[in-house]
């Protein structure tokens, strides 16, 4: 399950708000390993002080229930006492909206504690429903978790909301005053922001490049224009969209790479490393090995050191494109990895 969060902008006195979409990948798997009552729980995230996770049951929280599909919410902080909170839980459809038949409402303020930790819907949804549905894509299903901790003070200072005002800057042009062509499309930005977050634009805007790029546009190449679009609203948001597939964060990975943009790398670098499989495992090692990321590498060498994984690789586009572009560390692979009864793998790669 991936799950990617983000604070929410609506904050009001006394309650503090925050979103958690999850990412359900590999549906149909789910549903045929993991039994009636059991579940899969997301990454812990915070809301109002306390740590929370929400448990997938794909059918079913108990036998009453098995032909659904069952959420709750967890409070996951220890000794937390009478946590009052409101939550929805959405299915989302193509464009990241929750369904409205398929959103449920607490029907008034839980109370969350040691005794009580969890709260949810037996029935979320009928799995036969869902499947029929268009809003199971590619095995995937995406639910949106909405979270309010009830505080009983009367005011509370309200989170920052600087990326709220810079991107709409961005989005509104306001005082832009550099052009920035890729491709076909042109951006409109503000070189001081662009120059006070990535100590690359700063050299070239701010530097040697201040004149030239005063009154003619600034080109960028080797890079597509969807991902320069996601990399600019990084820069000024601080934040990915919550839905941000593992093609992109390859792309972004780059791109922030390129910009010396670190948070933005760290962000991209751990949703590849959190969704390898075998069918990308091949492309995101030959990215790792081209650009240096080594956190990136040592996920994806962990992950073929099992040998149904390794196998599995070894049948992709992404292992042809390794073996010719980074053939070294498939030799690398076989030294540090794979046992030395692995001669028919071993054979296979020494051919390169």
């Amino acid at each position: 399950m991936a799950e990617h969060c983000k604070i929410s902008a609506a904050i009001v006195a006394g309650s503090e708000e925050k979103s958690c979409v999850l990412k359900v990948d590999g549906y149909s798997r789910a549903k045929a390993l993991l039994k009636n009552g059991e579940w899969r729980t997301s990454a812990h995230f915070g809301v109002g002080g306390y740590n929370w996770a929400v448990r997938y049951y794909p059918n079913g929280c108990n036998k009453d229930y098995a032909d659904s599909i069952s959420l709750y919410l967890y409070l996951q902080s220890a000794n937390a006492e009478d946590v009052k909170v409101k939550y929805t839980l959405s299915l989302l459809d193509k464009n990241g909206e929750p369904v409205p038949s398929y959103s449920r409402t607490s029907s008034a303020t839980r109370t969350f504690s040691r005794k009580v930790t969890n709260w949810g819907y037996n029935e979320f949804i009928k799995k036969a429903d869902l499947e029929a549905s268009a809003h199971l894509r590619d095995d995937c299903l995406t639910i949106r978790c909405d979270v309010t901790v009830i505080h009983d003070e009367e005011t509370r200072v309200p989170p920052s909301d600087l990326h709220q005002h810079l991107g709409d800057l961005l989005k509104n042009k306001d005082a832009a005053d550099l052009t920035i062509q890729v491709g076909r499309e042109t951006f409109s930005a503000h070189r001081c922001v662009l120059s006070a977050r990535s100590s690359v634009f700063k050299a070239e805007l701010l530097g040697a490049m201040k004149e030239s790029s005063a009154a003619s546009p600034i080109e960028i190449c080797d890079m597509e224009a969807d991902v320069f679009e996601s990399l600019l609203n990084f820069i000024y948001t601080d934040s990915v969209s919550p839905v941000l597939d593992v093609v992109m964060a390859g792309h972004l990975l780059v791109a922030a790479d390129r910009y010396n943009i670190e948070r933005l790398k760290q962000i991209c670098e751990q949703k590849l490393c959190n969704q390898i499989d075998s069918g990308m495992v091949a492309t995101s090692l030959a990215l790792a090995e081209q650009h240096g990321f080594h956190r990136l590498k040592e996920a994806c060498l962990q992950f073929l050191a099992s040998p149904s994984n390794f196998k599995a690789m070894m049948v992709t586009d992404g292992y042809e494109h390794l073996k010719s572009s980074c053939p070294l560390v498939l030799k690398e692979l076989i030294a540090r990895i794979l046992p030395a009864e692995w001669d028919v793998a071993k054979d296979m790669v020494m051919e390169i």
